[in-house]
């Protein structure tokens, strides 16, 4: 008997939860994630290592769609999965859509992750703004002469291939 997919899905969707348990009692925080194919195999493992690496963009999201990436060879995946066990924060969702990630499922909704400590909420809505009218970080064009040469250059190449 074959499983389907919802089935394959929840069994995933458990195993990176029993991940976060023992990410949770290593010292860790409860955010894992795992990036897998359409038929279930697994492509990359995340754990958030924010603190642990210094790093403010290792999510788990993140860390997970790396090394999918690297798994892979690419910096595209289209037609995967992204199974986190929290809701991810808009940076992660832009990472996803980034990679070609097909579907995003997550077992901890934003507002419950919010209830134990962990309220992302407003990166939701600070992307749907203007970046120059944020307050902090500052955000503007610093005008130096010859920035676009590197993008024309670039440009100019990929076109007389095509």
């Amino acid at each position: 008997m074959t499983e389907d997919a919802k089935t394959r899905l929840v069994r995933l969707m458990k195993e990176t939860i029993a991940h976060s348990t023992q990410h949770v009692k290593a010292g860790g925080i409860p955010f894992t994630a795992m990036v897998v194919d359409r038929d279930g195999t697994v492509l990359g493992r995340g754990t958030n290592t924010v603190t642990a690496m210094n790093d403010p963009t290792a999510h788990a999201e993140v860390e997970a769609i790396r090394d999918a990436c690297r798994a892979k060879r690419t910096s595209y995946l289209p037609g995967a999965v992204l199974l986190a066990s929290g809701e991810p924060c808009a940076m992660c969702y832009m990472n996803a859509l980034h990679a070609g990630i097909a579907e995003i499922h997550y077992a901890v909704d934003r507002d419950e992750a919010a209830g134990m400590g962990f309220d992302y909420r407003f990166t939701y809505s600070l992307f749907a703004q203007d970046p120059q009218t944020w307050h902090t970080p500052s955000v503007g064009r610093l005008e130096v002469p010859g920035a676009i040469a590197p993008f024309e250059e670039f440009h100019a190449l990929r076109t007389s291939r095509q």
